[in-house]
């Protein structure tokens, strides 16, 4: 059913400032990415305000290597009067081999911030839908430093955001090393403001010989009233490389993609 809620997804890569000395992702780096899946699960679900009251159980059951995406996703387990449960689970991918583990879960509880004047029960838990195949899709949250001065998300973060998930969906095609090559169209259709959900879904819509074209779109949403936009739209062309850091061929397109 098209009108099912989608679980929360959170896709990044892990650069050398998030590691220690190891190369191993800083475990504060992690909770954080978590902490917020867990409020954008809650919050998206309710369509109200919340904090973190308590994490119940960590479990950090394997390191996560610096160059590797973590795939992130959160779903409500439980509602209470006020408050939820909140699972979320972080997996590390390798984008050459494929290669992808459960390194670390937790159960986040979430406190609604108008707990004390709004008695309205909250939702029930819901059946997520299914994630559609050949997609990569993340979500984030508008912060004030992403903005302007009245508000805005600045279009070179949302362009930012967007070259990331096509890098993402062309490797997990390609399992090689890919470079963006072109930009061929942007289209900025409408502003996301400030505190807003943005999710960004990337495909890998056609391949020629060496190169992948990755349609990316980018939806806002206000987690208050659950109105969701289209606001930007492009097409990046990315490039499978080879060892030698030449152009090399990239596999073609499934007839499932």
């Amino acid at each position: 059913m098209t009108d099912q809620p989608q679980k929360v997804r959170l896709a990044d890569l892990v650069f050398p400032d998030q590691t220690n000395h190891q190369g191993d992702m800083f475990g504060g780096a992690a909770l954080a990415f978590m902490d917020k899946v867990a409020f954008l699960a809650a919050a998206r679900l309710a369509r109200r305000g919340f904090v973190t009251a308590a994490v119940e159980r960590m479990d950090f059951k394997a390191p996560v290597l610096v160059g590797e995406l973590v795939d992130l996703c959160g779903e409500v387990r439980s509602v209470g009067r006020s408050s939820m449960n909140v699972r979320v689970s972080l997996w590390a991918e390798n984008l050459l081999t494929g290669e992808r583990r459960l390194t670390t879960q937790g159960d986040f509880i979430m406190v609604a911030t108008d707990r004390k004047t709004n008695k309205t029960p909250l939702p029930p838990v819901p059946d997520y839908a299914p994630e559609p195949a050949g997609v990569t899709r993340t979500n984030e949250l508008v912060f004030p430093g992403d903005t302007d001065h009245r508000g805005m998300l600045f279009g070179g973060r949302a362009l930012n955001l967007m070259e990331k998930a096509a890098f993402v969906a062309a490797s997990r095609h390609a399992r090689t090393s890919v470079v963006m090559a072109a930009l061929n169209e942007i289209d900025f259709a409408a502003p996301i403001h400030v505190g807003e959900m943005i999710e960004i879904s990337a495909r890998v819509a056609s391949v020629g010989r060496t190169s992948m074209r990755v349609a990316v779109t980018l939806c806002a949403e206000d987690l208050q009233t659950g109105v969701r936009r289209q606001a930007t739209i492009g097409e990046f062309i990315m490039v499978a490389l080879g060892e030698d850091g030449k152009p090399t061929p990239a596999p073609p397109l499934k007839k499932e993609d």
